[in-house]
């Protein structure tokens, strides 16, 4: 009956004992009863009725993160003709993938504004092989009520996290660290469009080129990697190289 035990440990949520014995005569085991599929949960010091959950913020996420995207804003001083302006960059991430969409950059983020980076995301989730359902954004005011309309008006729920709480909106958080301390804390930004560039240049290079911890060390996206070897010689890598060098990422030359 190991495989029941199984069957529990692995779901864990919303299998009680009769989802575990349809599924056991699924497989063509049925002569278990109910009786020892009880006994042999209790022993395992699981509870043999459906677990609903916790409620918890991590059993959300754990739960919706594929149809899961989180948003925020960083930002960035950028010298423009008329001085030095604060420029707020709008991207989204999937829970799942860790894929990220910058949306926009504007030094005003007014309702406007907000209103067409919704109709723009709305237009890029209808490209996604699972359709989203949620979007998290935390209590920043940028996020206004027009924002918000069009983004309900496709579909999705917008969760609004608790107030002096980043960790609910972690992974968001976890992507702006990751663009300021690997790239824009290296550079002074001379207008618009060398921010654009910036930005640009850094989310390719975090999508397709450098690897990831939580992915197996692998990009988020392209080609799989090729098969194991024990030794490459120098001679057989090839280093790309972006943004002066900041960026860098190896591979084997075509074979």
């Amino acid at each position: 009956m190991a495989i029941g035990y199984r069957l529990r440990k692995e779901v864990q949520t919303g299998w009680g004992l009769t989802r575990i014995l349809g599924e056991l005569k699924k497989l063509g085991i049925r002569s278990v009863g109910r009786t020892t599929v009880v006994a042999i949960l209790r022993e395992a010091g699981i509870d043999p009725g459906p677990t609903r959950g916790d409620g918890s913020w991590d059993e959300f996420l754990k739960i919706h993160a594929d149809s899961l995207w989180a948003c925020d804003f960083l930002t960035k001083k950028v010298w423009t003709t008329a001085g030095l302006k604060d420029y707020f960059i709008l991207f989204f991430i999937n829970v799942a993938t860790r894929r990220v969409f910058v949306s926009g950059m504007t030094p005003t983020p007014d309702s406007i504004w907000m209103a067409h980076q919704a109709r723009g995301i709305a237009m890029h989730f209808q490209d996604q092989p699972i359709k989203p359902t949620y979007v998290l954004r935390d209590g920043d005011k940028k996020f206004t009520a027009e924002f918000c309309s069009v983004l309900e008006s496709e579909g999705l729920e917008v969760k609004r996290v608790g107030p002096m709480a980043p960790n609910m909106n972690a992974y968001a958080e976890r992507w702006v660290q990751t663009l300021k301390s690997e790239c824009l804390d290296h550079f002074v930004v001379l207008g618009e469009a060398h921010l654009r560039y910036i930005v640009s240049e850094f989310v390719t290079h975090y999508l397709e080129e450098r690897p990831h911890q939580a992915k197996d060390n692998l990009p988020l996206v392209g080609e799989s990697p090729p098969e194991t070897v024990d030794v490459i010689r120098c001679e057989e890598l090839v280093c790309r190289k972006r943004l002066g060098g900041l960026l860098k990422s190896y591979s084997r030359k075509a074979g």
